[in-house]
């Protein structure tokens, strides 16, 4: 799934909680100066900008399938090496990089086996392939209360809760299929302030990913129908947003 969408929008729908995360994962890997580093699906480069502010742009490279996402890093990050490729087709030699990243892309992979699986050809013998998703089944994303909010008013309306990567174990599980070692569970917790209940829903609307998906498929009571419940479900603004992420780390 690509998500050709504007770097802007997605920033304001996700980065949000992106950005904090990208933080925690980069310590809980292990990120280091003299490391090279490959952030695989880098969106508009939110886990990019860490890694170069870690390591300096000369040792960074990222890719994402959307042309959109790749000019908002290469904007973000100048100087960065950041190219047009999906995770199942990484465009590098065998043994680049010293560690290869994916922050919330495993869910969106057409073949999260095979993408994991490139992550550690491209990744030198005993390098680091690191791996997150949003806790999607246990409802500790942050976009579970939208998905509650949504099947509240109509019970065919699913959620991302079967996404690939988003249920505990799941991510290592996927990493041994991908031939990785030594790999290792965990979690990561991000939380984010919400200073009114309109900045939380807003982002909704600009037509991001499956959520945003659904909203622009309503018509305008349907869509106001489902804010209203969303706002009932929603502690009194302003509030702290708690979100929580599995993750998986092994050796290529």
């Amino acid at each position: 799934m690509t998500f050709e969408v504007a770097a802007e929008a997605y920033g304001r729908f996700m980065g949000r909680y992106s950005e904090p995360l990208s933080v925690v994962f980069a310590d809980r890997v292990g990120i280091t100066t003299g490391q090279r580093a490959l952030d695989v699906g880098c969106g508009p480069g939110v886990l990019t900008a860490e890694l170069v502010r870690r390591l300096g742009v000369d040792s960074v490279s990222a890719v994402d399938p959307s042309a959109s996402f790749v000019a908002a890093t290469r904007a973000r990050c100048p100087g960065v090496d950041a190219d047009i490729a999906p995770a199942e087709a990484l465009p590098y030699p065998d043994g680049t990089f010293d560690v290869s990243l994916a922050q919330l892309v495993v869910h969106f992979m057409t073949d999260p086996v095979a993408g994991i699986a490139e992550m550690a050809r491209v990744t030198r013998p005993g390098g680091r392939v690191a791996t997150c998703v949003w806790d999607l089944a246990g409802g500790r994303g942050p976009l579970a209360l939208f998905w509650i909010a949504a099947h509240d008013l109509d019970a065919s309306v699913h959620g991302e809760e079967q996404r690939a990567g988003g249920r505990e174990g799941q991510l290592a599980q996927l990493s041994e299929s991908a031939g990785l070692s030594d790999v290792e569970s965990f979690s990561l917790t991000v939380e984010v302030p919400i200073r009114t209940l309109e900045d939380w829903w807003q982002p909704y609307t600009l037509g991001v990913g499956p959520a945003g998906a659904h909203v622009a498929g309503l018509d305008a009571n349907e869509r106001a129908a489902l804010r209203a419940r969303c706002f009932e479900l929603l502690p009194t603004a302003p509030f702290v947003q708690t979100a929580v992420a599995w993750g998986a780390a092994g050796r290529a």
